[in-house]
């Protein structure tokens, strides 16, 4: 079998060239120890070059990508865990991150926590300081609009 240039897994393109945990990383939410769990409790060899992977070792990554806890993977390795609404464990990736990211901020912004109140303020949220930092592109004055200028008398503004 040929090596493949570029595979899918988990709907990102990786570079075939690179070794399977390196290749791993470049999905959104997979680190590099979570690929290396990923390549264990699926029995890849790790040297071995994602462009060698068989058809039935990409579906058994990325079936372990969706579903890591049925593959052994322990549940403190996951990003989700205890989610607010269901109260399970899971492993986001992809642009599940951001959505659920994004959800998470409006679902703080509408119990009016002090992080959502934060956010919604555009100030930071963890407790760093504010006197000289975080005072880029923020409005200035008091917010009521100026009257416009009247013209000085005796210019020469249309006359």
């Amino acid at each position: 079998m040929a090596t493949r240039f570029i595979i899918r897994i988990a709907n990102t393109d990786l570079n075939g060239e690179r070794k399977i945990p390196i290749a791993l990383t470049k999905i959104k939410g997979v680190s590099h120890m979570f690929a290396n769990a990923l390549c264990e409790a699926t029995g890849i060899d790790k040297s071995k070059k994602a462009g060698d992977l068989s058809d039935a070792e990409e579906k058994s990554l990325n079936d372990a990508i969706r579903n890591p806890k049925a593959v052994g993977i322990p549940v403190w390795m996951t990003n989700r865990r205890n989610d607010p609404e269901t109260g399970e464990d899971s492993h986001l990736i992809g642009s599940d991150i951001a959505f659920t990211k994004d959800n998470d901020i409006k679902r703080m912004k509408k119990l009016k926590t002090l992080k959502g109140v934060r956010h919604a303020a555009g100030l930071p949220v963890r407790g760093q300081r504010t006197k000289s930092n975080f005072r880029k592109n923020k409005k200035r004055g008091s917010g009521k609009k100026q009257p416009a200028r009247a013209a000085p008398q005796g210019s020469y503004a249309h006359k």
